[in-house]
């Protein structure tokens, strides 16, 4: 097992090796353990640390990361981190490859003309740089002019050379192959949902990558996720951002990232309300050339259309999946916001409806003992009701009035039924289980009938036509008729 201490020079930006040791492996460990210890002002960037960590694990599934605090003052703010393995898959490896035609520039074909070992431009143009094959390289020769041939050697060539042979690699696109993206290592779509799940716990996500892209020369690949929901999660919308795998912590509002997400994205259109929900918004973009606006390197322009574009279509692929299941869920919270609406007025419902029924009562026995009362003035006649009213059955009105006097129907009852009657409507309309915990039925299957299958529900609404009820069932008064409907 190899050891080894590390220090950086931050003026060369180059390791410094403190410590290169090797011992024996009696335990047969297999893998790869790194340590950092950094100093700095915890007081200020401690919640910053422990973002980075957090989306550094989000990034890296694969990886266990620990970090440990330890305050020689106070032991009590001391504190551990950890986040566990979840995912044992690998992202693919980078390849080396050759720099695209379209992607070079003065310094680089410079630098590129002292390594190479090509006797010839035309060898050093079909073996250093890629999409470049013998019969393109003589056409290019040929299009550059009488100054170049495709003997020459590359040290022959001088600055204004070069110049024009950079001018034109860059502006004949149509002649090269589009770059590769075989040769980046995204972290994949399975790796990304297992890392969200692991840090952010979200009720439901999606991902979704987008086909290998190019700008000036360079591949690049768009990896995003949308998330619901997860502890600690904020209403709105929140953008986490990867670079080549590394997460972005600064100058979010300026990135391409979350102008695509505030500004190019329609939620609404996918049932989605980015201002009470808890949406979380991953993309990670790699490239083997990372286009950062600045000298921090905080955060991507939205300037380049080829990846804003890029990041568009995979938000929109995670919105599409998310669409179906956010309008079940959408429908879920409806019924249970109607349902509960409903149950609020049913105690005051019951109170009138049996308020009504003892009148008709009390006027029954005036009648039965002679009294003749006028008729009502709030009474309306065929004439300009808007419907033909249909005489009442004075068979159905004495039942009603005679379960009534022997108290099978009281106000308690009418409420209960009427709680009843919410609840079987809810679970026939809407395929909820009684229990009211919003989980919807599996499978094509119905439930069992049970003693309630068979009772009609109660419903108050206007009527502007004439239902369609047996006449029967219907309870007349001059004040009012009572339809029992079965709704199905």
């Amino acid at each position: 097992v190899s050891s080894c201490v590390l220090d950086i020079d931050i003026y060369k930006n180059q390791p410094r090796v403190i410590e290169h040791k090797q011992q024996d492996n009696k335990e047969s460990w297999i893998g790869t353990q790194m340590q950092v210890l950094v100093a700095g002002n915890w007081t200020t960037y401690k919640s910053r640390v422990v973002q980075y960590l957090q989306q550094l694990a989000i990034i890296t599934p694969y990886a266990k990361l620990e970090m440990a605090y330890s305050n020689r003052t106070d032991e009590k703010k001391a504190f551990n981190l950890q986040f566990d393995r979840r995912s044992e898959q690998m992202p693919a490896q980078a390849r080396e490859v050759k720099h695209h035609p379209s992607s070079v520039n003065n310094l680089l074909i410079q630098q590129l003309l002292e390594r190479t070992r090509s006797t010839s431009l035309l060898k050093f143009l079909t073996s250093d740089l890629s999409g470049i094959t013998a019969a393109v390289g003589k056409k290019l020769i040929d299009r550059l002019g009488s100054s170049f041939d495709a003997d020459m050697g590359p040290d022959e060539m001088d600055d204004k050379q070069i110049t024009r042979l950079v001018q034109m690699l860059r502006s004949t696109d149509n002649l090269f192959k589009s770059p590769d993206g075989g040769c980046l290592s995204p972290l994949g779509e399975y790796n990304l949902n297992l890392g969200i799940q692991k840090v952010v716990e979200p009720e439901i996500i999606a991902t979704a990558r987008d086909k290998p892209g190019a700008y000036d020369g360079h591949p690049f690949i768009v990896e995003a996720a949308v998330s619901l929901g997860g502890k600690d999660a904020k209403e709105g919308i929140t953008v986490v951002r990867f670079a080549n795998r590394i997460p972005l912590l600064f100058e979010c509002g300026a990135d391409v990232a979350t102008r695509v997400a505030n500004s190019k994205i329609k939620w609404s259109s996918y049932k989605i309300d980015h201002k009470r929900d808890k949406i979380g918004v991953f993309v990670s973009i790699v490239s083997t050339k990372v286009p950062f606006k600045g000298t921090g390197k905080e955060y991507i322009g939205d300037d380049i259309t080829e990846i804003q574009q890029s990041v568009k279509r995979a938000l929109q692929g995670c919105c599409q999946q998310l669409r179906a299941h956010l309008a079940k869920r959408n429908a879920l919270r409806d019924v249970k916001e109607r349902k509960s609406r409903l149950l609020k007025y049913i105690p005051d419902v019951s109170k009138s409806l049996f308020g009504i029924l003892e009148v008709m009562q009390k006027r029954k026995q005036e009648e039965s003992d002679g009294v003749v009362r006028p008729a009502s003035p709030r009474k309306r006649t065929a004439e300009w009701s808007p419907m033909k009213r249909i005489k009442t059955n004075e068979e159905d009105v004495n039942s009603i009035l005679d379960r009534m006097s022997k108290g099978e129907i009281s106000e308690q009852i009418l409420k209960q039924s009427l709680q009843e009657a919410v609840e079987i409507n809810a679970d026939a309309v809407f395929g909820i289980d009684g229990n009211d915990n919003g989980d919807t039925r599996k499978g094509g299957s119905t439930s069992k009938k049970d003693d309630n299958d068979d009772k009609q529900p109660l419903c108050l609404v206007p009527i502007y036509d004439e239902p369609n009820c047996p006449g029967s069932n219907v309870i007349r008064h001059p004040l009012f008729d009572f339809y029992p409907i079965n709704i199905s």
